[in-house]
């Protein structure tokens, strides 16, 4: 099994240790602005458990899945806001 997983986040090409959320592959990469709230402000992960959603994202076409508690895998495409 290899150690690194590569994923695409906003079409950018990832690679980060096995076992890293996604909230994290995200941060790492640079990006803060997870989703947009209703009026429009950015969001980000408050929590980083799965209680406040802020870091909700799209993966693989679902939208609204909570990035800090799912962990990254080979040829996920991540999109956020």
């Amino acid at each position: 099994m290899r150690d690194q997983v590569t994923l695409t986040i906003n079409g950018r090409t990832v690679t980060v240790p096995r076992g890293t959320t996604v909230a994290a592959a995200i941060a790492g990469a640079g990006g803060w602005v997870f989703r947009r709230s209703v009026t429009g402000e950015a969001r980000g992960p408050l929590c980083g458990m799965g209680i406040c959603f802020e870091c909700r994202v799209t993966i693989d076409g679902q939208a609204h899945r909570r990035s800090c508690q799912i962990l990254c895998r080979d040829g996920m495409d991540v999109q956020t806001a």
